[in-house]
């Protein structure tokens, strides 16, 4: 029956669907019931183990810092260079022909074969066959297609600059890791920390994804501004190389400081090397001479052994003294004496004639703890601190080991020894109104996200003298570059300069003692440290030029090179001149008188007090006027007090008024300059180093630690300066 056979079907049809309903039902519960097994029961160890086979630690070598200058030119940076390995056990297991493949690698890449051949024939997983190629030939070896051999991206030390700086960067080896200079110094914060980030790896162990190695300032080091001006550093090892050259030295350094901060702008040594292959140089290239070489100073001392004998109240500035007869002593050896007869010298015409008889005189007053005092508070035989590997702190023997000889010798420069930083830094003490600097290199340290790790602020180490001292020294200095003085050529045209030449002969190593003048195996350094402007110094500048032979004295081989790097740092820095020739002269004759009458109106005024007699003021004549009490004054006050009289001013500091020059009560023209120093109220000058201090004998030692912190300091910095009611 057709029926019968549709309801059999039908029913046949629904015995299926509820048969499949129950198998989908429990094939769905069995899968419910394993994922339940997994996700639940199991599913924190299976997490575990995915991870396991998943995830493995990436180890990040962190990328070097890269090093600035004080303008943001990079001197030093890391770059991605590829270096070629291979694996000889994968190249034994595939049949490669590893000497085959060790010609083919040695002529592209222009190494030694035999090298990469000892290499394959390992039965290594790894081997280098050559570190930091060029791209062409990675290319090349890419190209050659050797099963085994490939490529990987390492991070190269590369000195854009080639040599410039060579000295201060220092360099690092193939492994990044810093050799010398600032390399070395700091390389704790240029390195930075290594890491060991979680990534995604494919089954083939290649990285897939890693969400910290999206951001490439975890791999970073810190990176370091320096205080140095690469365009002044350039400058600085041109003209030192030309006159090693010219003179046929044989070497040389160049300090170029401010002396207001104690930042270093340039600083070179000659012989230099190349950092990006510093095995091309040889090793005696590499010592940077400005910090590591002690010399004899000579002459370029005599005028901090003036300035401690004005401040101990030995000496008197307008006194004259004796020059003309020879300094003899009774060891009975060679006669003290002068290149040219003198007679009666002034300080000031002691400085600029380079007297020894006269610095030696000076130096005897001061006897032998006196001195030792004075040149201890300049820095003498103390390191300065730089944050440089291998720095000396030059010699100064205690003055209980002095003979009378020893103290009129060390007077003039002889019979002790100083480093070209120290030399920089104790004449940066004069230009700045008696503050010792603490010499700045590193400005700060910069980690990869931007943030200051380390900041270096100016910091007054001491008061070393009077700051009215300083200023008379100072003052004296600007003699020296006379037409006729000594150091006529460091005189630069349109600026008035400060400074001293040094011509000092060196010891006798074999014999012992110094070698005649005419003497042709006798050997000497030119020196000469200044500053300029000498009315408002921007810079020191230091030049020390080790045993030239075609001419020595100090003003003809070392003072050339103090004019040009000097002409050519002004004009880099935007430093107007004020004026040239007769303009120029007379405001040396005006420095000068102004700091003479300054110190006799101070001496005459201090006999009268001690003496209870009363001293009336002069009477000025005709477009004279006197030089008002401007002590304790605001800055306003004192304005006022010189507009009515007729005067102009240059102002430095803030607060009141603390000292003036010239002195009151002196009579000047009317329409000159009275300087004046403002401090605010409560204020002292930095602390003077205690004689016990001073007395110590000095520790011999170099700066060894070249990981020593150089954290944060605070300085006291002097104010604006301000001239006739004008800031400059």
């Amino acid at each position: 029956d057709p029926q019968e056979v549709q309801r059999r079907r039908l029913r046949f049809l629904r015995v299926r669907i509820v048969m499949l309903g129950m198998l989908m039902m429990a094939g769905g519960g069995a899968v419910l019931q394993r994922a339940y097994h997994l996700q639940i029961i199991e599913g924190d160890e299976l997490h575990a183990e995915a991870d396991a086979q998943q995830l493995r630690d990436v180890h990040l070598a962190p990328k070097r810092g890269t090093i600035y200058d004080r303008t943001g030119a990079e001197l030093a940076v890391s770059v991605d260079v590829d270096s070629i390995h291979a694996n000889p056990r994968q190249m034994h297991r595939e049949g490669v022909d590893t000497e085959l493949a060790a010609t083919r690698l040695s002529q592209v890449l222009g190494v030694d074969r035999a090298r990469i051949a000892a290499r394959l024939a390992s039965d290594r997983y790894f081997v280098w066959i050559e570190r930091q190629v060029t791209p062409e030939e990675s290319a090349a070896v890419r190209a050659l297609e050797i099963p085994g051999v490939a490529t990987t991206e390492e991070a190269h030390r590369f000195y854009p600059s080639g040599s410039l700086a060579a000295h201060i960067l220092g360099f690092s080896n193939i492994d990044g890791v810093g050799i010398e200079g600032v390399e070395l110094s700091l390389e704790d914060h240029l390195r930075g920390e290594r890491a060991d980030v979680p990534a995604i790896r494919d089954r083939r162990g290649r990285v897939v994804f890693s969400d910290t190695l999206l951001d490439d300032r975890a791999t970073q080091g810190d990176d370091v501004h320096l205080t140095i001006d690469h365009t002044i550093q350039h400058i600085v090892e041109r003209e030192l190389e030309l006159t090693i050259r010219t003179f046929e030295a044989e070497a040389g350094s160049v300090v170029v400081m401010d002396p207001q901060s104690g930042e270093i702008l340039a600083m070179a040594s000659y012989p230099t090397f190349d950092p990006n292959d510093p095995t091309d140089s040889p090793t005696a290239a590499r010592r940077f001479r400005a910090i590591t070489d002690r010399f004899e100073p000579g002459s370029t001392v005599k005028p901090f052994t003036v300035a401690a004998a004005l401040a101990a109240g030995v000496l008197a500035p307008t006194e004259q003294i004796d020059c003309s007869q020879p300094l003899d002593f009774e060891d009975g050896l060679r006669l003290v004496t002068d290149t040219h007869s003198h007679g009666m010298l002034t300080p000031a015409e002691i400085l600029a004639q380079s007297s020894n008889i006269g610095a030696g005189i000076i130096g005897a007053r001061l006897h032998s703890q006196g001195l030792y005092r004075g040149m201890r508070r300049f820095g003498f035989g103390q390191i300065t601190d730089l944050p440089m590997p291998g720095e000396v702190q030059g010699v100064l023997r205690h003055y209980s080991r002095w003979s009378s000889r020893d103290v009129s010798t060390t007077a003039f420069g002889q019979g002790f020894s100083v480093t070209a930083i120290q030399l920089a830094t104790a004449m940066g003490a004069i230009a700045n109104g008696g503050r010792l600097m603490e010499p700045i290199l590193v400005r700060r340290i910069v980690d990869g996200h931007g943030d200051t790790v380390e900041e270096t602020l100016p910091h007054t180490r001491r008061q070393v003298v009077p700051r009215a001292t300083a200023r008379l020294v100072a003052d004296m200095l600007t003699a020296v570059t006379g037409d006729t003085a000594m150091g006529a050529e460091a005189a630069i045209p349109g600026y008035l300069v400060a400074g001293k030449t040094g011509t000092a002969q060196k010891a006798d190593e074999v014999h012992g003692g110094y070698r005649g003048e005419t003497d042709p195996l006798a050997r000497w350094t030119a020196s000469f440290v200044g500053f300029v402007p000498a009315e408002a110094p921007r810079l020191v500048i230091a030049v020390i030029i080790d045993e030239p032979v075609i001419d020595h004295y100090g003003g003809v081989v070392a003072g050339p090179v103090f004019r040009r790097v000097g002409e050519a740092a002004l004009r880099h820095l935007g430093i107007a001149p004020v004026g040239s020739g007769d303009a120029l002269a007379d405001l040396a004759a005006e420095i000068r008188a102004r700091a003479v009458a300054g110190a006799s109106a101070a001496d005459a005024a201090a006999a009268a007090e001690a003496a209870g007699e009363v001293v009336p003021p002069p009477t000025p004549g005709d477009d004279e006027t006197l030089v008002p009490d401007l002590r304790g004054l605001t800055a306003r006050a004192m304005m006022v007090a010189l507009a009515r009289v007729g005067l102009a001013f240059e102002l430095e500091g803030a607060g009141l008024v603390a000292t003036q020059s010239p002195a009151a009560n002196l009579v000047v023209p009317r329409g000159a300059v009275v300087h004046v120093m403002l401090e605010r109220p409560g204020a002292t000058e930095p602390a003077m180093a205690t004689d016990a201090e001073l007395d110590a004998p000095p520790t011999e030692h170099a700066s060894s630690d070249p990981h020593a912190p150089t954290g944060p300091r605070v300085a006291t910095v002097a104010g604006a300066r301000v001239t006739r009611g004008g800031t400059r």
